[in-house]
């Protein structure tokens, strides 16, 4: 078999062809990623603006009569009790009691309350894969959803549905053909799966 011999420059040309190929595949693999990655954080982007706007207008339709005062009192014992709490010394996490929920924050409950029961209603929920694409199908970012530990073998997820100072969170439980949802107040800096609720007795029968 006969060899073939390029002169050095024609073989340098050839070469560096070779490297640009190379290189033109290795831009266009990182052009992709960054695609993806663009791709998924518009999508985070958008599930959190759809419930922003739900929020708000929930938190519009359940606009408490300032002119009570109830919601301030409230509001500034939370503080209170949450400024009284000593620091703890270690740095494993701690759970933490709920704090209570506003007359706005507790009509805003009822209304999601009411949406997710509503939307599960009839459902046999068998994984908490689920249950969390149920919630996001119902404009629940997939940020805001937070996998808890199962309760008798049935899938737990939290909510975490608070906007700026506020408190609201949920609890869904699966059960027969349908959803328990509870309401709590999570404190301000802490993640509503470090809340600490009272257990459940037991399911409710079908």
């Amino acid at each position: 078999m006969r060899s073939i011999f390029l002169p050095k420059p024609m073989l340098a040309a050839a070469l560096g062809g070779v490297v640009v190929l190379v290189g033109f595949g290795a831009q266009n693999a990182t052009a992709d990623q960054t695609s993806v990655v663009s791709t998924v954080a518009a999508t985070s982007d958008d599930a959190e603006t759809r419930f922003l706007e739900m929020a708000d207008l929930i938190s519009q339709i359940c606009a408490p009569d300032v002119s009570s005062g109830v919601d301030a009192a409230a509001s500034a014992t939370v503080a209170d009790i949450t400024a009284a709490e000593p620091t703890p010394d270690s740095t494993l996490p701690v759970l933490v009691d709920p704090v209570a929920l506003t007359a706005g924050e507790g009509c805003a409950a009822q209304r999601h309350q009411l949406r997710i029961s509503r939307a599960f209603s009839g459902m046999n929920t068998a994984t908490y894969a689920e249950m969390r694409d149920k919630l996001t199908s119902l404009n629940y970012p997939a940020a805001r959803i937070h996998r808890m530990p199962d309760f008798s073998g049935e899938p737990v997820a939290r909510l975490d549905l608070r906007v700026g100072a506020e408190h609201l969170a949920l609890e869904v439980t699966d059960i027969n053909n349908g959803v328990m949802v509870e309401a709590f107040g999570a404190p301000e800096g802490v993640s509503v799966t470090e809340v600490r609720l009272e257990p459940l007795l037991d399911l409710p029968a079908s």
